[in-house]
C-alpha cells in the first residue's frame, strides 16, 4: 500500500466532514476501539499514549495544536503571544485568560486555580508526574482573577506553551483532586479512573484494561454538542482484530494505531466498511538502552535504580548494537512507506532531524571489528562476548505486536552475529504502557536491559520532549516509578545544553541546538532509534468529522464527530 493512497484515504473522510449535526446525542453510539487498553484516566499519572488520548474526551487543556500544527485555543479565550501582549517581551511571563462561562461536567465553574492546582499537583516534591518536564523553568503560577492565569518563568523562555496546552498537560479539577497530591496521587483510584472534566464527554463506567463508556457531558459548552449520546471505548485484542472490526466488519466507528504490515491494511481496506487515516508526525520506533543495572536479584529500591548497567554504557557496546541493525529492512517490513528509517530520536517536524555519517549502513563486519579492538571478546568460546567480565546476555522487551515481535527476532539474529544473546519478552501492551507503580512489567519501571517502543509529544516545538532526557526526569520508587527518563540517561552537557534552548529565541539557534541535543542522545547511548513512523488508523465509512491529528490527541475533535445519513 502506499502512503499516498492511505492519504487520500484521509482526504476522504474529512473531506466529508460539514458540521451535518444539530443537536448534542442526537447520533447514538459511537464505537472506537484501542487494542492497548486503558488502564488510568490521569495522564498525569502514565506516560502511555493510550491512557492519555482515552482521557482526552474529558480533560481538556487550555490550548492545543490542530491537524496543521498550529496553536488554537480551547478553555482559554485566545493564544497569549508577543503580538497581542499576553507574552510578555522579556519573555518570562505569559498571561492566559480564560474562556467565561466555562463548567466542570459536575456544574461548577472552571476558574483559574483550577489551573493552577494543576501546576502544584504536578510539581509537588513528594509524588511522583508523568509529564514534569511541561513544567520545567516555571517560578511560579499566579491567580489574580477567576479567569486569569499568569506563568511566572525563572528565565526568559522562547516556547512558553509546554505547561497547560496539549493533551498531554490538560487541567484537573481542584475540588476533586485536591486530597490526591503527592504520595497519594497512585492510590486515588476513583479520581484516576473518574475524573471529571470540561470536556464533551463524561465517564460513566471505567473497566481498567477493558472496556470505557462515556456518555455526551450535558455542560458540554456547545449546546449542540457532542452528537454522540455515549461512546463505547473498547480497550484490549490486538492491532489486526482492531483494524478488521472497522475495515473489515463494520463493529467498531474507529481503530487508532493500526502497527500493521501495509499489505495487511490494504487487505482489511477491501472490506469496504472503512479506510485508514495516515500522517507523518512525532513517533519514532527505537530500543532504549538501560542506564541502570535491571539484575533481578537487586533489592526493590536498587534493581533499574542503580547504575551504571554493567556494559550498555559502553560506548563500543552500544555502537556496535546500532551499526548492526538494518534500520531501512526493518522499516519496509513493518511499515512500508509509513516508514522511514531514521537514527533520529525526534525526527519530526524533519528541521530537528540528523542523519550520522553511515547510520543507515548496517555493518555487521565493522561492529565485530568494534567490539574485538574494544577487547569485549568471546573468551570461553560459548558463542557470547564478555564485556567488563560480564557475559554480553541481555534481556529485550517490549508490547505484544506482530510487528514489533518481528522486530525483534530480525534484532535478535543480528545481534547473535556480533556475539550478543538476547532473551525476548513481550508484554501485554496496556500492562507496558500503563503506569501501574505495583507492577513489574511497565516501560517506566524497566526491569530489562533494553526496550523498543514509540511515543510522541505535542505539538512541533521539541523543547520540552528533549527534557525527558534530563537527569532529574528519572522514575524511581521515589517518584512512584513515574519520570520521562525511561532510560535513566544522564550527562551534565545534556542538561546544560537543554537550559540553554530553553533560553534561546533564534528560530536558527533552536534548531541548532535542539540538533545537536538529538545527537548527544543517539551518540552516548541513550536509544537507538530504528524507524520514523507515519501514524496510521482506521475510520468507518459512516462515521463523520474525523480529521486525524499527528500533533496531540488524535481523538482532539470528537466533539464534532457525528454519524453519516
Amino acid at each position: 500500500m502506499k502512503l499516498k493512497t492511505l492519504l487520500m484515504g484521509a482526504v476522504a473522510v474529512t473531506g466529508l466532514a460539514p458540521a451535518a449535526f444539530a443537536e448534542r446525542a442526537s447520533d447514538g453510539q459511537v464505537n472506537i476501539i484501542y487494542w492497548q487498553a486503558p488502564s488510568i484516566l490521569n495522564p498525569f499519572l502514565s506516560g502511555g499514549t493510550k491512557d492519555i488520548e482515552a482521557a482526552s474526551l474529558v480533560l481538556e487543556p487550555l490550548a492545543r495544536y490542530d491537524e496543521t500544527g498550529a496553536l488554537v485555543p480551547w478553555l482559554a479565550a485566545e493564544v497569549p503571544t508577543l503580538a497581542n501582549g499576553g507574552f510578555s517581551e522579556d519573555k518570562t511571563q505569559i498571561t492566559w485568560t480564560l474562556q467565561d462561562g466555562i463548567v466542570w461536567s459536575d456544574g461548577t465553574p472552571f476558574t483559574s486555580a483550577d489551573v493552577k492546582f494543576t501546576y502544584d499537583y504536578c510539581t509537588d516534591p513528594e509524588g511522583g508526574c508523568a509529564q514534569l518536564s511541561k513544567f520545567e523553568n516555571i517560578a511560579s503560577v499566579e491567580t489574580p482573577d477567576d479567569l486569569t492565569v499568569v506563568v511566572t518563568f525563572n528565565s526568559p523562555t522562547s516556547n512558553p506553551y509546554q505547561p497547560f496546552v496539549g493533551g498531554q498537560s490538560p487541567i484537573l479539577q481542584q475540588a476533586q483532586f485536591a486530597d490526591c497530591m503527592g504520595a497519594n496521587a497512585p492510590s486515588c483510584t476513583e479520581q484516576n479512573f473518574n475524573p471529571i472534566g470540561t470536556g464533551p464527554f463524561t465517564v460513566a463506567e471505567f473497566k481498567p484494561n477493558d472496556v470505557i463508556t462515556f456518555e455526551a457531558n450535558d455542560n458540554y459548552r456547545d449546546p449542540a454538542k457532542p452528537a454522540f449520546a455515549t461512546v463505547n471505548f473498547k480497550g484490549g485484542g490486538d492491532a489486526t482484530a482492531a483494524g478488521r472490526a472497522v475495515m473489515e466488519t463494520g463493529e467498531f466507528d474507529y481503530a487508532w494505531n493500526l502497527q500493521l504490515a501495509p499489505d495487511v491494511i490494504a487487505s482489511m481496506q477491501e472490506g469496504g466498511q472503512g479506510v485508514p487515516v495516515a500522517g507523518f508526525g512525532t513517533g519514532v520506533e527505537r530500543i532504549m538502552l538501560n542506564w541502570t543495572n535491571p539484575d533481578p536479584s537487586l533489592g526493590p529500591d536498587e534493581r533499574a535504580v542503580i547504575g551504571p548497567h554493567p556494559y550498555l554504557q559502553e560506548p563500543a557496546v552500544f555502537k556496535a548494537m546500532s551499526m548492526a541493525i538494518d534500520r531501512t529492512l526493518l522499516s519496509e517490513v513493518g511499515y512500508g512507506e509509513a516508514g522511514k528509517p531514521t537514527c533520529s530520536w525526534v525526527a519530526g517536524p524533519e528541521i530537528y532531524g540528523i542523519s550520522p555519517e553511515g547510520c543507515l549502513t548496517q555493518d555487521i563486519a565493522g561492529a565485530n571489528a568494534m567490539l574485538d579492538e574494544a577487547g569485549f571478546v568471546d573468551s570461553d568460546g560459548d558463542g557470547i562476548r564478555e564485556a567488563n567480565g560480564v557475559p554480553m546476555s541481555l534481556v529485550f522487551q517490549t508490547s505484544t505486536n506482530a510487528v514489533r515481535q518481528d522486530f525483534q527476532a530480525l534484532i535478535k539474529q543480528w545481534w547473535s552475529e556480533i556475539g550478543i544473546e538476547t532473551e525476548l519478552r513481550n508484554i501485554d501492551a496496556s500492562v507496558f504502557f500503563g503506569g501501574d507503580p505495583g507492577s513489574p512489567d511497565t516501560f517506566q519501571k524497566f526491569y530489562a536491559d533494553v526496550e523498543m517502543y514509540q511515543n510522541t509529544f505535542d505539538g512541533t516545538d521539541p523543547q520540552s520532549y528533549f527534557g525527558n532526557g534530563l537527569c532529574d526526569k528519572i522514575p524511581s520508587p521515589a517518584t512512584q516509578w513515574q519520570g520521562e527518563n525511561v532510560s535513566r540517561f544522564c550527562m551534565e552537557e545534556y542538561d546544560a545544553l537543554h537550559a540553554k534552548l530553553t533560553e534561546t529565541d533564534d528560530p536558527d539557534e533552536r534548531v541548532r541546538i535542539s540538533q545537536e541535543l538529538n545527537t548527544m542522545a543517539f551518540e552516548n547511548g541513550m536509544m537507538i532509534p530504528l524507524v520514523h513512523r507515519g501514524r496510521i488508523s482506521a475510520a468507518s465509512n459512516s462515521l463523520g468529522g474525523v480529521v486525524l491529528n499527528v500533533w496531540d490527541s488524535e481523538l482532539w475533535n470528537v466533539a464534532d464527530w457525528y454519524r453519516k445519513d
